[in-house]
Formats: structure tokens, sequence, C-alpha cells
């Protein structure tokens, strides 16, 4: 791709080496750091390991002339990575980015269950469809009856109880901070209370838990009824990453707000209702129902969506996939966000024939699709990180270092990928998978699909066999 091909991959090394160097030295993997102090003593200080990463203060473009990896070498040794003994097989799919090459495939073409993989086709339509600057708006607004307050929820399943933490993607709009302004507009108002609160919620429809999500998976606290706001992302607190969520996420927003309008010193009723009819956000005179009187702003679609990928967050993901359905017009319930999904996807040049898709987040059981497909969409990710769909690269956790990452690529043949591979987790009882990218040995930038399923004894077993191949990549 001459000259154009040198400039979109410089600004891809940038954007995955930038990623790489802010503060994390205390989640760098053990294998990183010196054990043998004695070992250490005879070892040139240029090439200690390091303690913390650095800043980058520039980077050489890859060169559009490396050579590609030898096929045949590069075949036998993905093959003798994925030799598995136990019950299961894999799939894999490796493209060079720059020639759209394919590289290797084994069942490359085959649909499997891809568990969290799917959240790339999430990503890539949120952020096509509603823009990366978007935000999402909590409002409070003003009732039809006097001293009503309706709190009027408009896609952010991300919010904070307490104040706005303006840095932070969790809890970047903060209901403490929402009640406070609330507060404010109402003594302006002359209101002194006590005020009764309803809750509009009306944004999403159908049920708020998908049929094809297991009953295990919803005990277990893998996701919870969908609704159009939550705190901390459908739990009960931002640190509680497992068992019990709330049931009722919105009336956990309205409770929380509740509480932090009494501290702000707005006495209610104790009731608390729903809205029957959706609350008029714009359009009203001053003082009429339907007035906005305080409102908060989410984190960005692209803050939220790299989020999303980091910690594989399925709450995050299915919200995100409804917002895109009302952005889209169609009806904002699983069935319309699922559509809308695939709609988005398909405009973005993703064929999605042989795609089968029951929910936004991979959780559902029904999902297929194949390596092939996964690494073409991720393709057309790393084709312009600078686009709307590229903001999806700096979610990617990075092997041993970051998000569903951090904790793998740190021993044994896998460590080669350490700091490296780049790619989305997935997994489910029997399924493991890992969709990213690498620029292996020689400079080439590599995409690549790795899918396994039917892996009875459970997927953890399995896990190494994927991250060895990873690391097959890196060093080809």
């Amino acid at each position: 791709m001459g000259r154009t091909s040198k400039v979109v991959t410089s600004g891809l090394l940038i954007c995955a080496l930038a990623a790489v160097s802010v503060p994390v030295g205390l989640h760098l993997a053990p294998a990183f750091l010196p054990k043998d102090p004695a070992a250490v003593a005879v070892v040139p200080g240029a090439q200690l390991p390091p303690t913390v990463i650095s800043g980058i203060s520039a980077v050489a473009p890859l060169n559009a002339e490396a050579p590609l990896p030898d096929a045949a070498k590069l075949s036998a040794d993905l093959t003798q990575a994925l030799t598995f003994d136990g019950d299961g097989t894999f799939a894999m799919f490796v493209t060079d980015t720059a020639t759209g090459k394919e590289l290797f495939s084994q069942d490359g073409e085959t649909a499997r269950v891809p568990a969290s993989n799917l959240k790339l086709l999430t990503a890539g339509a949120a952020l096509r469809t509603l823009g990366t600057e978007t935000r999402f708006s909590t409002q409070v607004v003003a009732g039809s009856a006097a001293n009503e307050l309706v709190l009027l929820a408009g896609g952010d399943a991300m919010l904070g109880a307490g104040d706005s933490a303006t840095d932070a993607v969790m809890g970047h709009a903060g209901i403490a901070t929402l009640a406070k302004k609330t507060a404010a507009a109402l003594a302006a108002a002359g209101v002194n209370g006590p005020i009764t609160l309803s809750i509009d919620d009306t944004l999403f429809t159908g049920p708020a838990l998908n049929s094809k999500w297991a009953d295990g998976d919803v005990d277990a606290g893998e996701i919870a009824p969908i609704f159009p706001m939550a705190l901390n992302a459908g739990r009960l607190a931002p640190e509680v990453l497992s068992g019990p969520r709330p049931q009722d996420s919105a009336v956990a927003v309205a409770e929380a707000f509740a509480a932090a309008l009494e501290g702000a010193g707005i006495a209610t009723t104790g009731t608390l209702s729903r809205s029957k009819a959706p609350a008029a956000a714009n359009g009203a005179p001053a003082g009429a129902p339907g007035t906005v009187l305080a409102a908060v702003e989410s984190a960005t679609v692209a803050q939220q969506t790299q989020y999303m990928l980091a910690e594989s967050d399925n709450y995050v993901a299915e919200v995100v996939g409804r917002m895109v359905a009302v952005k889209l017009g169609q009806e904002a319930s699983n069935t319309g966000a699922v559509a809308a999904v695939r709609q988005a996807v398909a405009e973005l040049g993703l064929p999605m024939d042989g795609v089968v898709t029951t929910d936004n987040s991979g959780l559902a059981t029904g999902n297929l699709i194949s390596s092939a497909k996964l690494t073409q969409l991720l393709a057309l990710m790393l084709a312009d990180p600078a686009s709307d769909i590229g903001q999806a690269l700096p979610g990617l956790p990075i092997a041993g270092l970051s998000g569903s990452l951090a904790h793998r690529f740190v021993a044994g043949p896998q460590l080669d990928g350490a700091g490296l591979v780049r790619a989305k987790t997935g997994s489910l009882n029997v399924v493991t998978a890992l969709t990213g990218y690498v620029i292996n040995s020689q400079g080439r930038l590599l995409a690549f699909c790795i899918i396994g399923n039917g892996f009875t004894d459970g997927a953890a077993a399995a896990r190494p066999v994927v991250d060895a191949a990873a690391a097959v990549l890196a060093r080809s």
C-alpha cells in the first residue's frame, strides 16, 4: 500500500505503544522482572528489564517492505501450538493488514460460539452510529404534579453514587452532583419540599432479561436486567465484580438520588413511582412539566466502549447496543438492539451472512461467527485508527499488562506475546476466544482471531493454547 500504508501503520503503532506507556508499573507481569539478584549483577545495565514503563516521545514508522512471515513455518508452528489433548477444537484465522493476505486458516471460515469477542461488533456499531464524543444525559425534569420530580433515564449505565468524577469513565456522572444541581434549581424556584420522585425509564422496551441468558449466569452476576440507567454498570459497587446485582437498576439509581437529595437539604415524601408516559425533556416552557432542572453527562461513547472491551463488561455492552437501536429509530429491546447492531456492522463493510447473534455481549447461547469474519472486522478498525471505529483499539487489553489480559502471557511459551499482543478476550464454560493484533518480529502488523469451542472440562485449561498461538505470531 506504499506510503499510505506507512502513515496508517505508524499511527497505529503510536496508538498501541502510547497505551502501554501509561503508568502501569504496578501491573507488570512477574515474568518481566529480574528474579535472581546475582544474575542482575552481570547483566549490562542497558539490558535490564524495566521496573516502570516510561513515556514515548517518538515512534518510527513500520517498514512497509518488511518480509511476510514464512507461510510454511508459520503454518507448522501454529498447527503445533493449537494442539490440545482434551475435548474441544480450535479455529484460527490470520491476515496481514497491509496487504489483506491470508497467512493462516484452521477452520477459519467455520462459524463458532465467540463468547465476549462478540463485543467487537457492538463496539464497532456504537462508535459508527452514536459517534465517539456522544454523551448520555441523566436528567431531572419537572413533573406534572406540584413538587413532583421525574428522574429521566438517558442510557448511562455507569453512573456513580457520589459526586461526578470527570476524570473517570465509571462514575463520570455522579448522582450526588445531580442532587446538588437539583437542590439549587429548586431553591431558586422557591420550592422547599417535600418532593415526590418518579422514574421515567421508558427509553428501553421489552423484557429486561434476555431469554437466551442462562439462569446460572444471571445468578452468578454475569449480567442483570437491563435498564437505561444504572449505578456501576449494574453492580452493587464498582469493585464488586461478581455475585448478586440489583434486579432493578433504575430503582437503585432513584433510591440513591433520593438519599442524595435529602443530604442536599431537599426532603422527599419517601414514595417512588414509575412514569407511565415519557417525560418531555425538551421544548417545554420554563416551569412547566418537562422542564429540565438539572442534568449530568456520562463519559463519551468512545470511553465507555473502550471500558467495555478492556473489562469485558456485559451490562455496558447490552446498554450500548440498545442505544444504537434508539439512534437508528428501532425498538430499544433486546431484539431491536441485536438487529440495530447487525445493521450498523454490515454498513461498516462486514457481511453478516452466516453470522447469528442473539445478544450484544456474547453471553447468550446461540451466537455464531467465524474467526475470519472477526479478523476482518478488526482489520477494518486497524485500517484507520483515527476513524470512529478505530477508537475501539485503545480498549483492547495488552497481554500481561492490562484489562482481562493482565494476568495472561506471563510464563512459558506465551511470554513471547507479553506486551506485544493486544486483543479482546472471550470466555464461557466451554468456550475461549481471542481476537486482536500484533506487530511481529519483522514489523508486520498481523490481525488474528482464535475461537475454541467444546471444552467439556472447562475453558481455563484451553486458554494457554490460545495464548501460545498468539505468541507464535509475535515472534514470527
